[in-house]
């Protein structure tokens, strides 16, 4: 087990040195504020200087909830030594890429043309004008020391020779981000994505869930698509894999047994030794899938991780004066010994269980499987399940309630018992595109559930993002840390801060915000939309360029933020009858679909899309004062291919402009804006909706 220092605990007091990360706001970039290195921030003067100087640039990017960033800190970035060696022959730069991810974007295709792969820490070397030309992630001291070295030596004697090479890579940075512009219209058809999942099938771990590999990342769009496919298909054993994943998942150390929530991922192929951070917009997506799940299965352990995990978010990833929600816990923590470790906060000893739990011990010991099965390292555990409550119950000759009381107790006396050990440290910045993962994991979980509370954290939060996130001029910024906006918002945050609008507006009714996706998607069209490739840029006209200036497509464990405007167009074009955007969506969808087929682990956000272009898509209004009774009644069916337009009074929006009625409410089924005679009760509605393509 590594052990790692942060450089907060441990300060240099002989080595003069100046270090501008103290000025930050970044809880990561302040952690690096106390090294000897002279850490500067990625901005303009910081460029400036190192044209000035001539000086190469040393570009290391990392964020803080990340285990081996805080390891090379303390191996190298606290070294005196090292700190000469980097202060000597570069202008350091120290990047949050969380909250500069186009800056992280260029430089890891920079590493993995050279590499083949990337990760974090990421480091990089460029020429004073920012061009790359050597990069990789973690190094030991002496390989840092070494390799820094000869960088400097070859700087200074053969300087034409890194120029060649940093040309060269650069043409192929810029190369890496061109898709070609589609000149084709092909159909999306059902048949079409039947034949993408024949391809991505074999990728499938039928028994343990997830993908036949090691690290078992959760994705949460691959499976939500998964999932809506199943049903829509009609495929049992789609269906069945799915749930196993989602099962297997809930049942591992990957989920907090005692505390709820996600971790990062599974470094094992049985989801149960986790790399313990725990990031926002994991649990974000996975609340959303688990209720759609619950949704489909009704199965109890489901909602069972829905509530715990917005509990979770509650109690440790939220501010609870504006509703805003924090990035990320980290993976380390301070053992007992005082020592940073990995996990140290969610592992537990015999003794230790043995003392909580008392008689129950024998139980709770087969419950999470505290034998080898469950045995981590040094004695040390991490709970994970191998069945449900009711096979368990059943095999121990226990009662279903007697069991449930007594999980229920030891989790309660758990989770008292850890928090008094010392926490795993807080990324405590707010940042926009996470926080509305967040809102609309809330607006989905009240959407399954009906649960008030969840609907009143949605709101607390959009009206958080659009008081104090969105700008008069109509831009949006990026960062909220220590009561002060910043950076620019880049397009992921505009994507999914409309998506999540729109869903609010669908289960609240509050126009605001389906008008406000509206004008945010305008302003995207302005600043953000490439009229070659038909995509929108990462950033916006207005930001200063880099060595270029990236297009985001593929969907990763966030969607693309391509993807996800491609689908925001698609959905506002049958909200307010607007055919450009459409055709904006449907040109985006046709420049991928070749990729998708290729490779669809990466596409299935788009995949999402390419199922509403492919069969009957609904667009549905409810109007009059029974609406919201209405809605909830609808909620309570899975129906992915739909928008809802939903108003207790008149309203002028087109779905809704003309339909009110006093005395009666009316839901209208439409298609492409031809709609039928409108009905009365929700279970008329659900009859006349075809599911399938």
């Amino acid at each position: 087990m590594i052990m790692a220092c942060s450089s907060q605990e441990k300060k240099s007091n002989t080595f003069p040195f100046t270090n501008d990360l103290i000025h930050e706001t970044s809880p990561y970039l302040l952690q690096h504020a106390h090294n000897p290195v002279h850490w500067h921030a990625w901005n303009e003067k910081t460029l400036a200087l190192a044209q000035k100087e001539r000086k190469l640039i040393l570009i290391s990017i990392g964020y803080a909830a990340c285990h081996w960033c805080h390891v090379m800190e303390h191996e190298s970035f606290e070294n005196e030594e090292v700190a000469k060696l980097m202060n000597d022959n570069f202008i350091c730069i120290k990047v949050d890429r969380e909250e500069r991810p186009d800056v992280d974007q260029v430089y890891m295709d920079a590493v993995q043309l050279l590499n083949g792969s990337g990760g974090w820490p990421l480091n990089a070397i460029a020429l004073p004008d920012t061009k790359p030309f050597w990069g990789g992630t973690y190094f030991p001291k002496e390989r840092w020391v070494e390799v820094l070295t000869q960088i400097a030596g070859l700087w200074k004697e053969n300087p034409e020779k890194i120029k060649a090479y940093a040309q060269q890579l650069t043409a192929e940075v810029r190369n890496k981000n061109i898709l070609i512009k589609n000149t084709t219209t092909r159909k999306v058809s059902s048949a079409q994505l039947k034949k993408i999942l024949v391809t991505w099938r074999k990728y499938f771990d039928t028994e343990k869930g997830g993908y036949r590999q090691a690290p078992k990342f959760p994705m949460p769009n691959n499976y939500h698509f998964l999932l809506r496919h199943a049903v829509q298909t009609h495929d049992a054993d789609l269906l069945d894999y799915v749930n196993t994943t989602l099962t297997q998942m809930a049942y591992g150390g990957i989920y907090d047994q005692i505390g709820g929530g996600f971790a990062r991922y599974a470094t094992d192929t049985k989801w149960h030794i986790p790399h313990f951070e725990k990031m926002l917009y994991d649990n974000a997506q996975l609340v959303s899938l688990y209720s759609d799940a619950y949704l489909i299965t009704r199965n109890p352990l489901y909602k069972k991780v829905v509530y715990q995990t917005l509990e979770f978010v509650q109690r440790e990833l939220t501010d609870p004066v504006h509703g805003a929600f924090y990035s990320s816990l980290d993976a380390d923590s301070n053992s007992e010994a005082g020592n940073l470790e990995e996990g140290a906060y969610y592992t537990w000893t015999i003794p230790e269980i043995k003392k909580i739990t008392g008689a129950d011990f024998p139980l709770c010991k087969d419950y999470y499987n505290i034998n080898t099965y469950g045995l981590w390292a040094d004695g040390k555990y991490v709970l994970i399940r191998r069945e449900s409550d009711t096979a368990f119950a059943l095999s121990h000759h226990i009662s279903f309630d007697a069991l449930t009381s007594k999980i229920q107790s030891w989790q309660k006396k758990m989770l008292k018992v850890r928090q008094k050990r010392a926490r795993p440290r807080l990324d405590n910045k707010v940042l926009t595109a996470w926080n509305a993962l967040m809102l609309k994991a809330y607006t989905d979980a009240y959407r399954v559930f009906g649960e008030e509370k969840f609907l009143q954290a949605a709101q607390k939060n959009a009206k958080f993002l659009k008081n104090t996130m969105l700008q008069e001029n109509g831009s949006l910024r990026r960062n909220f840390k220590d009561d002060k906006v910043s950076i620019n918002a880049y397009l992921e945050d505009y994507a999914l801060t409309i998506d999540a609008f729109i869903a609010l507006y669908e289960m609240s009714a509050q126009e605001e915000y389906l008008l406000l996706a509206k004008q945010l998607t305008g302003y995207t069209i302005s600043h953000f939309y490439d009229r070659n490739s038909q995509l929108f840029f990462f950033t916006s006209d207005i930001d200063s360029r880099l060595i270029t200036r990236k297009i985001e497509w593929v969907d990763n464990v966030i969607p693309a933020s391509n993807s996800t405007m491609a689908m925001n167009l698609f959905k506002l074009s049958h909200f307010f009858e607007n055919r450009d955007y459409q055709h904006m969506s449907y040109q985006m969808l046709q420049a991928v679909l070749d990729k998708a087929a290729a490779y669809p682990v990466g596409y299935s956000n788009w995949l999402q899309l390419g199922a509403n272009f492919s069969g009957k898509f609904y667009e549905i209004a409810i109007t009059g004062k029974q609406a919201e009774q209405r809605l909830q009644s609808l909620n309570k069916f899975y129906i992915p291919n739909k928008i809802l337009a939903v108003s207790e009074k008149a309203s002028d929006l087109p779905l809704l402009q003309h339909r009110f009625n006093a005395t009666k409410t009316l839901l209208y089924i439409c298609v492409d804006n031809s709609c039928r005679l409108p009905y009365e009760q929700v279970d008329q509605v659900v009859q006349q909706i075809d599911t399938t393509y």
